[in-house]
């Protein structure tokens, strides 16, 4: 079995954890401030601005130059996100973030943000460190993580990294990553509290790493699984050797086995003696209909390539194999990729975009992605975007082409489906390496299809189709077999219309197809 190379991407590592801390670039904008005031802990759950009226989409920008600044934090809203971790509680959706701004130096600590509706999101404060924006010196990182990288000679960078957010009971847990300049040199962490917006206290520590000879992946990007008899697997890694799993023990939320560095689970092709690219960012959920585990796996270079992989498994604890049958364990890239840098025309477009959260509305049961989204006119900017998931007929998730709009969901009549449209098809190019390798986003394009009332489609694509809602067929030259298409309803975000309607789907190669239908 390969392991990755390790000499130009050692430095390529410390160049992204620095990035994360201070995004600078001299863009700016008109964005206003949204007037969210403090989260005093002590108050209610349920004290909140958030509104329950009609969404102003004035307020969503691509840039927000003029409130990046931590003197603005509680105005930052969906601004400024990164790595997003999101639960819903019955009251709020709550999201956990790493450390991030634009254009300036922020605070550790894990920043926390919830919402009503997905949309429009209110800064509640901070996970370690209390609710200071300018907190100094070690206030805002947890005590034992601390100690992990200064008893082994490193200094904390200056953010905490890809928390996952959970509750267990009556409990909230949200396990963090902190990181150092000293290759791998990393450990992840659990918080916990009685309330999602805490105070939140130290537990103890998860798993470390450490720049030594030690075939280990780096400790950092934790999510978790729950079996239906209650077992807790614990998921992590970056880099090195892929993708980890651990056993934990439910009540504690802790290793069952102290010291436990776990098995690994999922890797990366190789082209030639050098990786494909990064792995990292895990994220396992169990969907009941279909009986399966899914692990999500963000690819490549997070400021321009970045993208979203998926497998599955009959087990909470692997082992995954992706849409054609392989083992993602094995060092193979693998397919669907269902989400990755995409821009429709008119639009700068999106980079950057993985790294998911996905979740579960309580109430509706339907299953949301949450990511960070960059746009192609400043990939320094990061934004939360939300997306509905929907699943092919035999199980696989594929995502909206179009943010969540809190949009009402009605079916869409036959009639109503000819006309123009763009298409993305998620394509891929490989670029061995990191930061210095991936320069390009690669951004899969929209292109102009016309779908035909008398059942043809040409253009950009040629071919045929058929409609039972929701379902789109289409017959297209040069894919192997027909493949179907989920319609929905949903927002045109770059034309700012307020409601389209959009496809995406699978080819039974695993290829993803996203559509949109132009309003004029």
């Amino acid at each position: 079995m390969k392991e990755i190379v390790k000499d130009t991407f050692l430095i390529l590592v410390i160049v992204l954890i620095t990035s994360l801390g201070v995004f600078t670039s001299c863009d700016d904008d008109s964005s206003s401030g949204t007037g969210i005031n403090v989260i005093d802990p002590d108050q209610d759950s349920l004290d909140s601005n958030l509104g329950d009226g009609p969404i102003d989409f004035t307020q969503f920008n691509d840039t927000y130059g003029s409130i990046a600044s931590t003197d603005n934090v509680y105005d930052w809203a969906h601004y400024n996100v990164h790595d997003p971790s999101i639960i819903d509680n019955g009251d709020f959706f709550y999201c956990y973030t790493t450390d991030v701004a634009y254009g300036t130096s922020v605070r550790p600590g894990h920043q926390i943000r919830r919402s009503k509706n997905l949309v429009e999101w209110e800064f509640v404060g901070w996970v370690v460190g209390g609710n200071n924006p300018n907190a100094q010196g070690d206030t805002g990182y947890p005590p034992l993580g601390l100690d992990h990288i200064h008893s082994n000679g490193g200094e904390p960078f200056d953010n905490l990294w890809a928390p996952y957010a959970m509750k267990v009971g009556g409990e909230y847990r949200v396990y963090y990553s902190i990181s150092s300049e000293v290759p791998r040199l990393s450990a992840i962490g659990l918080m916990v509290s009685d309330n999602p917006y805490g105070p939140f206290e130290e537990r103890g520590l998860v798993v470390t790493s450490l720049n030594n000879s030690t075939r280990q992946t780096n400790a950092i990007d934790p999510t978790v699984t729950v079996s239906p008899s209650g077992a807790h697997w614990f998921y992590y890694g970056s880099a090195w050797d892929g993708i980890y799993r651990i056993e934990l023990d439910p009540s504690s939320g802790l290793p069952k086995q102290t010291g436990d560095i776990g098995t690994r689970v999922a890797q990366r092709a190789f082209t030639g003696n050098s990786i494909n690219g990064n792995i990292e960012g895990p994220e396992i959920i169990h969907n009941e209909e279909f009986g399966k585990y899914y692990m999500f796996i963000s690819y490549d270079w997070l400021q321009t390539k970045y993208n979203v992989r998926v497998g599955r498994s009959d087990s909470p604890d692997g082992p995954f194999y992706d849409i054609l049958g392989r083992d993602m364990n094995d060092d193979v890239d693998d397919l669907p990729m269902i989400l990755a840098p995409y821009r429709f025309q008119g639009h700068s477009g999106w980079q950057g975009v993985s790294h998911p959260s996905v979740f579960i509305d309580k109430e509706s049961k339907e299953f949301y992605m949450g990511h960070q989204g960059r746009p192609g006119i400043d990939s320094y900017y990061m934004l939360l975007h939300i997306r509905q998931i929907h699943w092919t007929e035999d199980g696989w998730p594929m995502v909206s082409p179009e943010r969540y709009a809190a949009e009402e969901e009605t079916a869409v009549d036959e009639s109503e489906i000819a006309g123009d449209w763009e298409q993305i098809v998620m394509n891929y190019q490989v670029v061995p390496g990191y930061a210095d390798e991936q320069t390009s986003p690669d951004f899969q394009q929209g292109l102009s299809i016309v779908i035909h009332s008398d059942g043809t489609v040409s253009g950009t694509s040629t071919g045929t189709w058929t409609y039972e809602s929701p379902w789109l067929t289409f017959d297209l030259e040069g894919e192997s077999a027909p493949f179907k298409l989920k319609v929905e309803r949903g927002r045109d975000w770059e034309n700012e219309v307020d409601e389209t309607i959009l496809f995406t789907g699978l080819t039974t190669e695993g290829i993803a197809y996203w559509g949109k239908k132009i309003v004029k």
